[in-house]
């Protein structure tokens, strides 16, 4: 009776956080909704000619002049937002194990792709008519811009400034466009913002929401490329491509926008999908140069005009120094798994205290291999069975994996010296509402749903009265060796008691072998001993994570406007690149200086978790072997089909499905994600709701 009535409680609880959840998001979402009306509205004549006065009448002071309503219009309403989401993300993350809202069928229409080819890939109904909008916003922002230009070019104006007509109207489409590449930046960096407390509002993460960045980047270099050479092509038709030359002291410098477009054009061209693909390295350096675009960027159009599209970068620029924070250290390398089939499991030690959900990302460096890059992996083991570590996976297949596994194998390191960047994912297990899920993958795309396989195995183990869903795995693999990824489905240390509570069907494919070959050899386990500089895994900003960011967030910004009025107010006469640059080391000193606090803070918090986590208990000499001869081990043989030669029938074990909602996730080669979406886009499966994870950016 009173474990029913402490159950009650908890139901209670946990109703009250997604209420105020709820909540949250709705006023967010009103914020926003006002944000975008007033981009709507920017460029009609009664904004420009009676509101815009007003309003900058109404905000205009000695500290921070007309700029103060771009401040609390175009920057402080995101900042907000921003905040918002960090509550937001805070009582969903206390609700990790929220009641479960069943899909119904057909109940889920927004979600299902509507295109399944095309160059935007898969793309749901929702995103779809988000991009209908966001286009027709920048068409309707673009076009009333440009016919109130027009509409102010008369043959008397002309006349005086000794132009031709079409001249007039090349130089102010010209200048129109370089406004519509603004509105792009406005949202630009915020799909790529990796602690990212706004994407959680709209239930994406930063890893599912590069593609909106691909999108925006390429409509925003459009306009930027089209705006520049439409100057060039009008300076040279009036005679003044000296212009090209020009910096000036109280306009745009127009120098610092060429140099941003060349830097622009430099990462558009290298950004191209199949330069992206075959040469990453290229890619990824030459990616780095989006601080020299911002910088020139800024200089180009002066910080008054940069508060238009600051909220995005802003934070961008919080999450990136943050990670350079956490990247400095060195997090213990515990263990290591060499399976055949060159797969690699590296097993890093964890404070207890950094919890995350399945589909989770950590970024990876590895200084022997390479110093400079970063690669991401999805988090197979689970922040709550395995409590004092965190588990990667890896397939040998690049350079970079290639010779991390060369390190391995020859078995001469006692030590790896590793640096850790994460992990990132979703606040919250949308895979839960479903009746059952079809867990669909080929090679290496299985990672993802070991870590919802064993988030399954945990609640199972711990909560007696839970009922699982119906999960069926279905994997494709090249080799029998492949095979031996089934094996990581079960984790090193942590009660696996759950496996057997678990309704769980695993078919395995292996395409290019027609019967099953010895394998010639097993599982070994490398262990690597302590450093003193080494330390486990903690989260950046402590157990609460999300309130301490929103902390930075307001006590950063705060001192940015503290500082810049008093700037702006003691330094009016200065020239605008002058003024930008103030301007820029203001918000790098209020980020770095309320971000260090703010990490140092919670490092000394967690230095007793850290030395606890030094005392690990050194393995048996038979580990690998004793691990493969477990009855969790047994268990999930006696729940696995291996079929030689053939592939998946996809479509009829999907069509077999006669659960009221299935989840499908597909993690796997474009073409087998497209052939699942084709599929659950059927008018026959409507109680299928797709889902996917790509790694191939």
């Amino acid at each position: 009776m009173v474990s029913g009535i402490l159950k009650e409680e908890e139901r209670r609880k946990m109703g009250s956080w997604l209420s105020a959840a709820g909540l949250v998001r709705m006023v967010s979402g009103l914020i926003f909704l006002g944000y975008v009306v007033v981009w709507m509205i920017a460029p009609t004549k009664r904004y420009r000619l009676q509101w815009q006065p007003t309003l900058r009448a109404a905000t205009n002071s000695a500290v921070y002049g007309t700029q103060g309503a771009n401040i609390i219009i175009y920057t402080s309403s995101v900042i907000l937002i921003s905040i918002l989401g960090c509550i937001y993300a805070h009582l969903r993350k206390g609700s990790r194990q929220e009641q479960r809202k069943r899909v119904n069928k057909g109940g889920n229409f927004w979600k299902r792709p509507a295109l399944t080819s095309g160059p935007l890939g898969i793309v749901s109904w929702t995103e779809l008519a988000y991009l209908t909008m966001f286009i027709a916003l920048i068409a309707w922002y673009l076009s009333v811009f440009i016919d109130n230009s027009f509409s102010r070019i008369t043959p008397q104006s002309v006349a005086k400034s000794k132009e031709k007509m079409w001249e007039a109207k090349l130089e102010a489409v010209a200048f129109r466009l370089g406004f519509a590449g603004n509105l792009v930046v406005a949202f630009l960096f915020i799909p790529v913002t990796r602690s990212s407390s706004i994407l959680p509002l709209t239930g994406l993460t930063s890893e599912s929401s590069v593609k909106y960045h691909i999108w925006l980047g390429n409509i925003c270099m459009v306009f930027f490329t089209l705006h520049g050479f439409l100057y060039v092509v009008y300076w040279a038709c009036t005679g003044h491509i000296s212009e090209m030359l020009a910096w000036s002291r109280d306009d745009v410098a127009n120098v610092a926008g060429e140099l941003a477009l060349v830097f622009g054009l430099v990462l558009w061209a290298t950004s191209l999908q199949r330069i992206r693909r075959k040469m990453f390295e290229l890619f990824f350096y030459t990616h780095q140069l989006y601080a020299l675009f911002l910088f020139f960027y800024l200089l180009h159009v002066g910080i008054g005009f940069f508060f238009l599209v600051l909220p995005g970068i802003y934070l961008f620029m919080i999450d990136r120094f943050l990670r350079f924070l956490q990247s400095r250290g060195r997090v213990r390398l515990v263990s290591a798994r060499l399976l055949p089939g060159d797969t690699v499991e590296l097993n890093f030690a964890k404070s207890p205290s950094l919890e995350y959900n399945p589909l989770s990302m950590v970024f990876v460096n590895v200084p022997a291999v390479s110093k400079l890059q970063w690669h991401p992996f999805t988090v197979a083991s689970n922040s709550s069975l395995e409590p004092d570590t965190l588990s990667v996976i890896m397939k040998k297949e690049g350079s970079w994996t290639q010779k991390l596994h060369h390190i391995l194998d020859s078995g001469s390191v006692n030590r790896l010296e590793v640096a850790l960047e994460g992990p990132y994912g979703p606040v919250s297990n949308n895979f839960s509402s479903y009746d059952s899920l079809v867990l669909i993958s080929g090679g290496s795309g299985i990672v993802p749903f070991i870590s919802i396989i064993r988030e399954y195995i945990f609640l199972s183990s711990s909560t007696p009265d839970f009922k699982p869903p119906k999960i069926h795995l279905v994997c494709s693999f090249k080799t029998t060796a492949d095979l031996s990824m089934l094996d990581l489905l079960l984790p090193i240390s942590g009660p696996v008691s759950g496996l057997s509570r678990l309704n769980l069907r695993v078919d395995a494919f292996v395409t290019r072998e027609k019967a099953p070959a010895n394998k010639s050899q097993g599982i070994r386990a490398l262990w690597f001993k302590p450093w003193p500089t080494d330390e486990p895994l903690a989260p950046v900003l402590g157990r609460h994570c999300w309130l301490n960011l929103g902390v930075i967030i307001v006590f950063s910004f705060g001192s940015f406007i503290g500082l810049y009025g008093l700037m702006n107010s003691n330094y009016q006469h200065g020239s605008n690149s002058a003024k930008a640059l103030l301007g820029l080391l203001i918000i790098c000193g209020a980020i770095a200086g309320t971000s260090t606090i703010a990490f140092l803070l919670n490092k000394q918090r967690h230095s007793n978790d850290a030395k606890k986590a030094q005392i690990t208990v050194a393995p048996s000499p038979n580990f690998a072997e004793r691990e493969m001869e477990s009855e969790p081990q047994e268990s999930l043989a006696q729940s696995t089909i291996v079929s030689y030669g053939e592939r998946p029938d996809l479509k009829k074990i999907l069509m077999e499905q006669k659960s009221e909602s299935v989840g499908v996730l597909v993690s796997g080669p474009k073409e087998m994600r497209r052939h699942v979406a084709v599929i659950c886009s059927s008018t026959l499966s409507r109680n299928l709701h797709y889902g996917s994870m790509s790694f191939s950016w």
